[in-house]
């Protein structure tokens, strides 16, 4: 159990991590160059939540 909420923890921490610096790079940087880092952004943190779903439901205690 403990293994699991360890991984869990690291991965809401790459979330939060990925979703500050991809609104950062959205807000900052020229218009085109803004878009492709937040959708690159979107892209990861969605992978990322599908991870922790199914970390969360299939890991073994």
């Amino acid at each position: 159990m403990k293994g699991k909420k360890i991984i869990l923890r690291i991965l809401w921490i790459l979330i939060a991590l990925i979703v500050i610096a991809s609104l950062y790079f959205y807000f900052t940087l020229p218009h085109w160059k803004g878009i492709y880092i937040g959708g690159v952004g979107l892209f990861l943190t969605i992978n990322l939540l599908i991870i922790a779903f199914f970390v969360n439901k299939n890991f073994k205690e």
